[in-house]
């Protein structure tokens, strides 16, 4: 079950973490420019940053005195890529059940 194999999608199910994700995917930010969109402290963005950062799904990198943080394009792809193998799957699944419909007719 590639469900335990979470390529990130479980640490977006914190409404604070899902935020500033998808606060990253408008453009890079640092934890100044995050916390003054979200009603959590700047050491609460911080820690979330921090835990989509060993997720994967995002970097920091140093810009002169802060640090600015953006979405990382290969932990976006490795859970894009379990969100289409699940809708795949799903797909799949739909056509079989029309399929058998068609049959009993």
């Amino acid at each position: 079950m590639r469900a335990y194999e979470d390529p990130g999608l479980g640490l977006l199910g914190d409404p604070s973490r899902r935020a500033i994700f998808e606060l990253l995917a408008r453009g890079p930010c640092s934890v100044g420019e995050l916390s003054r969109q979200l009603p959590i402290s700047r050491p609460a963005v911080s820690q979330h940053l921090r835990v989509l950062k060993d997720g994967g799904l995002v970097v920091g990198r140093a810009e002169g005195t802060r640090r600015v943080y953006q979405l990382n394009p290969e932990g976006i792809l490795a859970l894009r890529a379990y969100l289409d193998g699940i809708w795949d799957n799903a797909l799949t699944a739909f056509q079989k059940a029309a399929e058998a419909d068609q049959t009993d007719l």
